[in-house]
């Protein structure tokens, strides 16, 4: 996930559908990369940091998802049994 892209898409009030048309590409794509499922290309990440006037880098550093406690389940509480 690209939480700095998301962030700075939310600043300048640029809708993801608005974005995709300027960068004239499918909004399922942009959702994908902007959500971090896709990897973004070197070409896409230099037009989207001209067109935020954000720093390449900053915009596209990588958070990975906090592991999981023991006994948890992703999307699911942990049951304890006595």
């Amino acid at each position: 996930m690209y939480p700095n892209l998301r962030i700075q898409l939310w600043k300048a009030g640029i809708r993801q559908n608005r974005l995709a048309k300027m960068l004239e590409m499918d909004e399922t794509l942009l959702s994908r990369i902007v959500n971090g499922y896709r990897e973004p290309s070197a070409e896409f990440r230099k037009k989207l940091s001209a067109i935020l006037e954000s720093d390449e880098g900053w915009l596209f550093q990588v958070v990975e998802s906090p592991p999981l406690e023991p006994g948890r389940q992703k999307g699911k509480a942990a049951t304890q049994e006595s």
